[in-house]
């Protein structure tokens, strides 16, 4: 089979881009011929980047030409979606080419401000769907919000590299309890609260401290309110890690926290539960679709400072919980593995290639 794959590669290594670049190898591995055209293709030439309005143009112009190649020798299509500008900019676009071209394109929809984006240009997005084979989310939230807007889709989650992503062979020493966060700088990740609950946290359990693994344009305020509350010695900036810094990031910690404002199904959290880490997550979007309060993660409420340091704290003066959360977590990403996502993905396209 000739696959087409559209998406987003690393840098930087979000969610979205590391599900592209993992596709692309798994199926290859698989026998696949899979082609793939990538939405964030760096400019040529490079000092385009600086020019606002003509960067578009340098991308936009042969990106819609790799796009009509693809659609040309490809049996069916496999495209990464996003909301805002993304989509009209770089889905539609497929979805149009595909149909024009008599070639199946299915969607594989994801982001966690979905609803938002839907609520706001449904009547735009209605009119690609209608001409895409398929929409396929990797939640039962992403599938609820659809339905909310009249638009059916079927659930396939994200693949997560259980070789990778594994428990440590010993736990870290209790001395001092370290939580982490790996998630980019940005303010719909909610950190600063995070930070907050760190500094009530340490009230009562003056041994904790704080690592934060990414980057992005929230990096300096962050830094003020660190020094601000007087954290400076209890905080650690480690910029942006590769995926094999991130797995001896959660190795070393006792904790992954997850302050979130908008989120879908983070792989963050998967993989910490994978690398047998407990998890302090807010309870937005589809954060509860893949993990029980109190049974595989501790879920709080969004930018709830105090409800989160009454978990941090919880979590270190339970060493019983945090050994339940790691044994279920654990065993709750297993159907994430590739051997069990795999089939889902093979059947759909050969249904509608066959059917093309």
């Amino acid at each position: 089979m000739r696959l087409g794959l559209v998406g987003p590669l690393p840098p930087p290594n979000g969610g979205m881009a590391m599900q592209t670049l993992q596709l692309a190898r798994l199926l290859a591995e698989e026998g696949l011929a899979v082609e793939l055209v990538q939405t964030n293709a760096p400019y040529r030439p490079a000092a385009v980047e600086k020019v606002r309005g003509l960067r578009a143009v340098f991308r936009i112009v042969p990106y819609l030409g790799r796009i009509w190649r693809l659609a040309g020798k490809s049996d069916v299509i496999h495209l990464m979606a996003n909301s805002g500008w993304s989509w009209q900019l770089f889905a539609a676009p497929v979805i149009w080419i595909g149909w024009l071209r008599k070639k199946p394109v299915i969607v594989n929809y994801r982001g966690g401000e979905a609803r938002e984006y839907l609520a706001a240009s449904a009547r735009w997005v209605r009119p690609s769907l209608a001409r895409a084979t398929q929409l396929v989310v990797p939640s039962g939230f992403l599938r609820q919000v659809f339905s909310e807007f009249g638009m059916s889709a079927c659930v396939i989650p994200n693949i997560i590299d259980l070789e990778l992503f594994s428990p440590a062979s010993c736990l870290p020493p209790d001395t001092e309890f370290t939580l982490v966060i790996t998630r980019n700088l940005e303010p719909i990740y909610g950190l600063e609260t995070a930070i907050r609950a760190l500094a009530l946290a340490r009230e009562k359990v003056p041994a904790m401290r704080l690592k934060i693994a990414g980057s992005g344009p929230q990096g300096e305020a962050l830094k003020r309110l660190v020094d601000q509350l007087s954290l400076n010695e209890s905080v650690v900036f480690l910029g942006r890690l590769e995926r094999q810094q991130v797995v001896d990031l959660y190795h070393s910690a006792h904790a992954m926290l997850n302050p979130s404002r908008v989120d879908n199904m983070p792989n963050s959290v998967l993989e910490a539960l994978a690398c047998g880490l407990p998890v302090i997550s807010t309870d937005v979007g589809g954060v509860p679709y893949i993990v029980e309060d109190g049974q595989t993660a501790l879920l709080v409420p969004c930018d709830d400072a105090p409800a989160m340091a009454q978990a941090m704290i919880r979590l270190h003066d339970d060493e019983s919980l945090r050994s339940r959360l790691r044994e279920r977590g654990s065993r709750a990403v297993a159907q994430y593995a590739w051997d069990e996502v795999k089939p889902r993905w093979l059947a759909l396209y050969d249904t509608h290639a066959v059917a093309a």
